[in-house]
């Protein structure tokens, strides 16, 4: 019956059961699911993940090894011996059996602040940490970002190849009509041919480019390829320049509170500060208490077994001061070694702040360039297009050859093909903007 009923409440349940499992993959993929995806499969996510669970061990044993060790025992002892009756000349072979319990206890009372300064240093360990496996994921992030705007624009080649050959060959077929009727030569027909052909080829390695970019975006999700890989095409509006001017300065004030990798250099400093303090520790003497509690039993005794235990009873306590008189140079050494490590955490942090200044410095030089490319890319673009349009409507007509035309239209696809790469570096340095004053990565 218990079976049965199992069976039936899985039928039942089956369906919303796959439901639930289909849903968890979405249709089309926005650079929001794309990115909350790879943060769970990156491997290197996982590890930083695992690692930060190891620190966070490491620091409970810290604050674990304050406390005091207890530790039992139980001895068991058998022994003969042969003892000799003078009186009477005789000996007798005899054994002993005995049994000992006893518990001891220990607890370090002074050593120089040592274990409370490990406690200090496991906490910074754990933070800085935390900090490297949000650096990780902050680079995963880019990384994502950067291949889905490279599947947008490799999409929007594609569309652009494809509205051209369907341009080209609307103009093809009136070039065949016209070399029919004789209005034009056989040169000027296999001039718009062989552009159709040109523009064929450029679809081709646009759908190349696409795959190739789709194959990318998949692999850095760690998501295995499929055919069925949709992204969400946002809307990204007709003005896509904000007309920013960006202070390096003011940005870099900003990442310096918020940028996880600087957070670690600190902590990492903090904690090498720590290590020559624990170094030092070395040259205190260490105070310790020690308690103790001991019984035994030996069947040589004619009192009973529990009377043994409780007569031989002797509790012990006592402390115990280790003096450092000669150590062969090691404390000084660990001292030295840990005051050299300190110096090298100061440096690391300085430097991790200078290369974070380094790239502000970029990305406000980069924004400002992209702008500027944009504005002359799309004006470049606004005034090829009027005159694409009116080569088109005059060969249309048979007022112009197609050698002249295919001229302007060359022009034509060239602004176009820049524009569209002016504006998808333009937003990619908006983001990357956007990744340095803390605002969120989205689309």
């Amino acid at each position: 019956m218990k079976t049965k009923t199992i069976i039936l409440i899985l039928s039942i349940l089956s369906p919303f059961i796959l439901k639930a499992q289909q849903t968890e993959t979405p249709e089309s993929w926005s650079l929001t699911d794309c990115i909350d995806y790879a943060l769970e499969q990156n491997i290197q996510v996982r590890q930083s993940i695992l690692a930060n669970l190891s620190d966070k061990v490491n620091k409970k044993q810290a604050k674990a090894n304050k406390l005091p060790s207890v530790n039992a025992s139980v001895r068991q002892n058998f022994s003969w011996s042969n003892s000799e009756d003078f009186t009477t000349g005789s000996s007798e072979f005899t054994g002993n059996n005995s049994t000992s319990y006893s518990v001891s206890s220990s607890l370090t009372l002074y050593n120089g602040s040592r274990l409370n300064n490990l406690v200090k240093q496991a906490e910074f360990d754990m933070q800085a940490g935390i900090y490297d496996s949000e650096t990780i994921k902050e680079s995963v992030t880019i990384s994502i970002l950067n291949a889905y705007l490279q599947v947008l624009f490799t999409a929007e080649q594609v569309k652009n190849a494809e509205r051209q050959i369907k341009s080209t060959t609307e103009q093809l077929n009136l070039a065949q009509e016209r070399l029919n009727l004789g209005i034009i030569s056989q040169s000027d027909y296999l001039q718009v041919k062989s552009q159709l052909a040109s523009e064929k080829l450029s679809l081709a390695n646009a759908n190349s480019q696409f795959a190739i970019a789709r194959v990318n975006l998949m692999q850095l999700m760690e998501l295995p390829v499929n055919e069925d890989f949709t992204i969400v095409n946002p809307d990204l509006g007709d003005s896509v320049n904000q007309n920013l001017s960006p202070l390096s300065s003011d940005i870099y004030a900003i990442a310096l509170e918020i940028k996880p990798q600087i957070k670690s250099a600190e902590f990492i400093k903090e904690s090498a500060a720590l290590n020559r303090k624990i170094a030092e520790a070395g040259y205190y003497p260490t105070l310790s208490a020690e308690a103790g509690l001991g019984t035994g039993y030996s069947n040589l005794s004619e009192a009973g077994y529990f009377n043994q235990l409780n007569d031989q009873i002797s509790p012990s306590f006592g402390l115990s001061l280790s003096i450092p008189v000669f150590q062969k140079k090691q404390v000084k050494t660990s001292v030295s070694l840990a005051e050299i490590n300190y110096q090298n955490a100061q440096l690391q942090e300085i430097d991790t702040k200078n290369q974070l200044r380094k790239e502000i410095e970029q990305v406000t030089v980069d924004v400002v360039s992209a702008q500027t490319e944009y504005e002359a890319s799309l004006e470049q673009y606004n005034s090829t297009s009027e005159s694409y349009n009116l080569a088109e409507e005059k060969f249309k007509n048979g007022l112009i050859n197609s050698v002249d035309f295919l001229y302007e239209r060359t022009n034509y696809i060239l602004a176009e093909s820049e524009l569209l790469q002016s504006k998808y570096n333009l937003i990619f340095n908006y983001k990357i903007l956007d990744f340095y004053i803390g605002n969120p990565i989205t689309l």
